[in-house]
C-alpha cells in the first residue's frame, strides 16, 4: 500500500466536490482504506473561470477537464473524477477511464414555477439554458419558447429560476439527485420526448495508462452497466466527432445481456434533426453505437457537421 494518500482531482463546485466524495467513499470501502490515505484536490478549469460566454464559444467540453487532465499526466494527482458528459470524445495520450460508477438517472430534468410540463409553458415562454442539445431539442418541441443563456452550477441556475428571471429550465436529474435536490424536479423528461446528452449521469475515474496500482484499485469500483451503456454511447459520439457546437443525444439502456440505443443529431435551432435506433447484445455495444453513427452520416452528410447544422 503507497504510503502517501491517494489524490483524487476533481473540479470545485458543490457537485463535482459531492462526486469525489462518492469515489473516496467506494475506494476506502473496497480495500480498507482510512479517511487519511485518500485526499481530495480541488482544480479551478477555464470552463469554472469564464462564465459570461457561451462553452461553445469558448472552446467546447474540453475546457471542463483541461487542466485536471494536466495535473494527471505530471503526477500531481493520481486520478481524475468526471461527469462523463463533459469528456471529449477523444482523451489525451496516455490517459484512459479506468473505472465507471454505477449510472445515475439520466433523464433530463424540467424545473418551473409556472408550468407541470414543457407542453404547458405558456406561448412565448423565456427558457434557460447553456446546452446546445437542449436547446436545439426544446426548440423542435416548443418553437415558441424563447431560449436565453444560463450559464453557472445549479445552485446558481436555481437562484436564477427562483429570481423570476426565466419561466423555466432544464438541468440533469442524476446532479439534483446527487446534490439531494428532487425536490427541486417539476417533472422528469422521458427520453421519447428528450434525449439526453451522451453518458448523462455516469462518473468516470481517469488514469494514467500503465499506473498498474491506481488500475487495480479502481477495478473494483467499475460498475458493469454503466461501462457497456456508456462505451455504446461515446462510441456514437466518437465517429460523429461530436463538441459543444454540435447538437448530439444519445441513450444506450443494457438490459441482461441485450442493449438498445437511440441517437440523435439535431440542427442547432431545431430546424432538422436525423434520428437511429439499434438493439443487440452487450457484447457489441461499441460496433452498436458506430454503426448508428455511419448511418447518421450517410444521411445527414458531413456538411451537417461542418456547417454546425
Amino acid at each position: 500500500m503507497q504510503t502517501i494518500p491517494i489524490r483524487i482531482g476533481t473540479r470545485g463546485s458543490r457537485l463535482a466536490l459531492v462526486q469525489a466524495e462518492e469515489t473516496k467513499r467506494r475506494l476506502m470501502q473496497a480495500h480498507g482504506l482510512t479517511d487519511d490515505e485518500v485526499s481530495i484536490v480541488p482544480i479551478t478549469t477555464t470552463g469554472d473561470r469564464v462564465k459570461d460566454r457561451p462553452l461553445a464559444a469558448i472552446g467546447g467540453k474540453g475546457l471542463f477537464t483541461k487542466e485536471i487532465e494536466i495535473a494527471l499526466l505530471d503526477g500531481s494527482i493520481d486520478l481524475a473524477i468526471h461527469s462523463m458528459k463533459d469528456m471529449p470524445s477523444v482523451l489525451p495520450d496516455g490517459l484512459t477511464i479506468g473505472a465507471m460508477l454505477p449510472r445515475e438517472d439520466p433523464r433530463d430534468a424540467f424545473l418551473s414555477p409556472v408550468a407541470p410540463r414543457i407542453r404547458d409553458l405558456p406561448h412565448g415562454a423565456v427558457m434557460g439554458s447553456s446546452s446546445v442539445r437542449r436547446r436545439a431539442q426544446i426548440s423542435r418541441l416548443r418553437p415558441d419558447i424563447e431560449m436565453v443563456e444560463f450559464r453557472g452550477n445549479v445552485d446558481t441556475r436555481l437562484a436564477k429560476l427562483r429570481s423570476g428571471l426565466v419561466h423555466a429550465t432544464l438541468l440533469a436529474s442524476a446532479g439534483l439527485r446527487r446534490l439531494g435536490l428532487e425536490r427541486e424536479i417539476t417533472a422528469l423528461i422521458e427520453p421519447e420526448e428528450m434525449l439526453p446528452a451522451v453518458a448523462q449521469g455516469a462518473i468516470g475515474i481517469e488514469m494514467r495508462i500503465g499506473d498498474a496500482r491506481m488500475a487495480e484499485l479502481v477495478e473494483a469500483l467499475d460498475d458493469r452497466r454503466t461501462a457497456t451503456e456508456v462505451a455504446c454511447e461515446r462510441a456514437f459520439l466518437a465517429l460523429l466527432d461530436g463538441s459543444c457546437r454540435t447538437p448530439i443525444a444519445g441513450l444506450c439502456r443494457l438490459t441482461a445481456d441485450a442493449i438498445s440505443f437511440r441517437g440523435m443529431v439535431l440542427a442547432p435551432d431545431g430546424s432538422s434533426a436525423y434520428e437511429v435506433e439499434r438493439h443487440g447484445s452487450a457484447a457489441d455495444a461499441v460496433s452498436l453505437g458506430q454503426d448508428a453513427a455511419q448511418e447518421i452520416l450517410r444521411d445527414a452528410g458531413k456538411a451537417f457537421f461542418t456547417e454546425g447544422g
